[in-house]
């Protein structure tokens, strides 16, 4: 199944409660990591690894790549910011 038709299976479906336990999963995760000194650049690097990796894994290198073209964009839009934008 390529990354389109998943996205496309969950279409209509409330995943947002999954999400938020697999957001509080990683949250701990992190604040776990840091607590035992590890910086969080190396944490955040290593979850972008293993993100991609499971993405790859389940989606295929060329979906994933597709998917990772849109990031520049979000990524300016503030789509993974928590800071007000000006």
């Amino acid at each position: 199944m390529t990354y389109d038709q998943q996205h496309d299976a969950f279409e209509g479906y409330d995943v947002s409660e999954d999400k938020r336990a697999a957001l509080t999963y990683l949250s701990e995760a992190f604040a776990e990591a840091q607590l035992d000194g590890l910086d969080g650049d190396c944490v955040a690097h290593a979850a972008l690894f293993t993100a991609f990796h499971e993405l790859v894994d389940i989606y295929g290198e060329e979906a994933v790549a597709r998917f990772a073209e849109s990031l520049p964009e979000r990524i300016r839009g503030g789509g993974f910011s928590t800071a007000p934008r000006h």
